[in-house]
């Protein structure tokens, strides 16, 4: 990673309140060598350059800790080359994390970035969401992902997933506050409700995002 990303992700980062030691900062860059290498290979990323990488791919991810805090279980769905699953991992060391894509090569590099960076408590799933249920119900504490699906479509399959007392996070960019107006009688019908809607814009782009932050009624 070029320094001037180097100093985007550290800007980027530092905007959004969260600090990174030098050991995390090095299994970032690693995993940005991995993502590239990759990349070449099979269609991981449409980002190429390292600002773009550190800014769109890991502060964007690492956005997701206004609203995930503290220990426990968390599922990623549709995690494409890992985001937000491994840069949060790498970030939050408490953080049991689950990230699941119907990708297998996907899932074979997300594997492979998982054992090159030593990441415990990571693991990597190759399946559809509908089949986690089986495994993994009632299962986690946070249900998240990264411009996955619509609103409703992402709640009925995270839904059976969740704990109790779960909350189900929706990483959304521009237009986020009315997907998530529109899509609230459908929550009504699953017992679900809008609980929180955090508006900011990425750092270093200025971008618009929205954390949409759902839990039962």
């Amino acid at each position: 990673m070029n320094d001037r990303a180097k100093e985007q992700l550290n800007r980027g980062t530092a905007e959004l309140g969260v600090h990174l030691g030098q050991g995390e900062l090095g299994k970032l860059y690693a995993f940005a060598a991995e993502l590239k290498k990759w990349s070449r290979k099979i269609n991981l990323t449409a980002l190429k350059s390292d600002e773009d990488i550190a800014v769109k791919h890991f502060v964007d991810s690492l956005s997701i800790l206004k609203v995930v805090q503290g220990e426990g279980s968390l599922l990623d769905i549709g995690s494409g080359g890992g985001f937000p699953a491994i840069p949060l991992k790498i970030v939050s060391h408490h953080l049991s994390v689950v990230s699941v894509d119907a990708v297998e090569k996907k899932i074979l590099f997300q594997r492979h970035a998982a054992r090159l960076l030593a990441l415990h408590g990571f693991e990597a799933v190759h399946a559809r969401a509908e089949e986690l249920p089986g495994k993994y119900a009632g299962h986690f504490d946070w249900v998240v992902s990264r411009a996955f699906s619509d609103i409703p479509t992402f709640v009925r399959l995270a839904l059976p997933l969740l704990k109790g007392k779960g909350k189900i996070v929706a990483m959304k960019g521009k237009g986020g506050k009315e997907e998530a107006d529109a899509a609230g009688p459908s929550l009504l019908d699953m017992g679900m409700q809008v609980s929180d809607i955090v508006r900011f814009r990425l750092p270093i782009t200025g971008d618009e995002r929205s954390l949409v932050v759902i839990k039962r009624i």
